[in-house]
């Protein structure tokens, strides 16, 4: 197993990619730290599922926007299975204004929005970093949008901030090496309900990839894997998950 005697903090890990890539790190052989802010029940259900597959986890609320939960998190984990090696910015938080609405791009949903896509990684990263350089190996996976690249998405400001989290990313890359390898995954569209999309319009740009159709969160969770367990040769780089559509300039 890939993963044999390491311990993961996946944020935002009750639901969508960050269930995806619980379940397979654990799989992998990862002692799971399975965060949530509000979705306790579905992060207690994949911890149930890890259990139930012979594997440990545990769930830990905490809200990434705030600095004292997240190193409470960190402690919890210490306390529990005594070092750390992967961490998985996942959580995010997004409320979906379109574009042209500015006026209704208040400051509470910009204060929202970079509190938890951007300041959160940041002070999961600032939290975790002491235990992570103790452990050759360790790597840090913040997860952005290419959102980032088009400046489309739910909203502006979700936009800017998974741009911020992609500087960022090379920012600790540098901060960290080589004790710890630092990068970002980018997600194209994945039907996970994430801002509240409805099932149509998945339906709807998935035949226009250049594959033809939408990554899963499975596949998500693999190039997460790839770039915790395999990728020893990667620090500060992107990797966008989304049937080629950024790669071929081919935007639905």
């Amino acid at each position: 197993m890939k993963l044999s005697d390491k311990v993961a903090i996946v944020t935002g890990g009750g639901t969508g990619m960050g269930r995806a890539m619980c379940e397979l790190f654990a799989r992998e052989g990862a002692r799971v730290v399975v965060n949530y802010s509000r979705s306790g029940q579905a992060a207690e259900e994949v911890v149930t599922r890890i259990g139930q597959q012979g594997g440990e986890a545990m769930a830990v609320q905490a809200d990434v926007s705030v600095d004292a939960q997240v190193r409470q998190m960190v402690r919890q984990t210490e306390e529990k299975w005594g070092r750390l090696d992967i961490l998985v910015n996942n959580g995010a938080w997004t409320k979906r204004v379109p574009h042209q609405n500015l006026e209704d791009l208040t400051d509470e949903i910009w204060d929202r929005t970079l509190n938890t896509d951007l300041r959160g990684p940041f002070y999961c990263m600032r939290a975790a970093a002491p235990l992570l350089t103790k452990n050759p190996g360790a790597a840090i996976i913040n997860v952005s949008s290419t959102a980032a690249f088009y400046g489309d998405g739910s909203s502006i400001a979700y936009s800017a901030a998974k741009a911020g989290l992609i500087v960022m990313t090379k920012s600790f890359a540098r901060l960290l090496a080589p004790a710890v390898r630092v990068n970002t995954l980018i997600p194209g569209t994945v039907a996970t309900g994430f801002a509240g999309w409805p099932p149509e319009f998945y339906q709807g740009i998935s035949g226009q990839t250049p594959l033809g159709r939408l990554a899963t969160t499975e596949e998500f969770a693999a190039a997460a894997l790839f770039l915790a367990a395999d990728a020893t040769f990667l620090t500060g780089e992107s990797l966008t998950v989304d049937c080629g559509v950024f790669a071929l300039r081919r935007k639905p």
